[in-house]
């Protein structure tokens, strides 16, 4: 039996980006989780993949909807990663969005936004593992300083890669 804490500290060695995946809900409001456990999987099709908790107020959402935005952060938005990482549905509440031509609600001032419909879904212990087939990339018009996720800590990338 592997040590569930012990596991958490050697997989939060590994820095990963953040990101929040938006869906709408059943009032047309925007419901989100923060994730880290995202990935490129295929470029033929285009094809992503992010892994909510089966326990997530979000996760049902999510399911069946069929449709969400991946929204890869920035630096300023440490605030939003937490919001859309805690519990309850009106989690978003005042969090200002956009509802975009694909019908995804939209967050300002992320690196990338990725909308996606629901290509697979696959289980994963206590994860499900959602494969998302990409239907429009977005990037904004200026470069934005992404977000890490460390050791149990977001932060903003140090340096510059350009």
């Amino acid at each position: 039996m592997i040590d569930p804490q012990l596991y958490k500290s050697v997989m939060s060695a590994f820095p990963s980006g953040v990101t929040i995946v938006t869906t709408l809900d059943s009032k047309g409001q925007i419901a989100g989780i923060t994730a880290s456990a995202f990935s490129a999987v295929s470029l033929d099709p285009a094809l992503v993949l992010f892994c909510p908790n089966y326990s997530s107020d979000t996760y049902p959402l999510l399911r069946d909807r069929k449709q969400f935005a991946i929204h890869l952060l920035g630096a300023d938005q440490q605030a939003h990663a937490y919001t859309f990482a805690s519990k309850g549905a009106d989690k978003a509440q005042g969090v200002e969005w956009q509802l975009s031509e694909l019908g995804n609600p939209l967050l300002p001032g992320a690196t990338a936004i990725i909308e996606c419909e629901l290509w697979r879904e696959y289980d994963g212990g206590d994860h499900a593992i959602i494969v998302g087939e990409v239907k429009r990339l977005r990037l904004p018009d200026q470069d934005i300083v992404p977000l890490l996720y460390h050791r149990g800590k977001l932060g903003a990338l140090p340096g510059s890669f350009a």
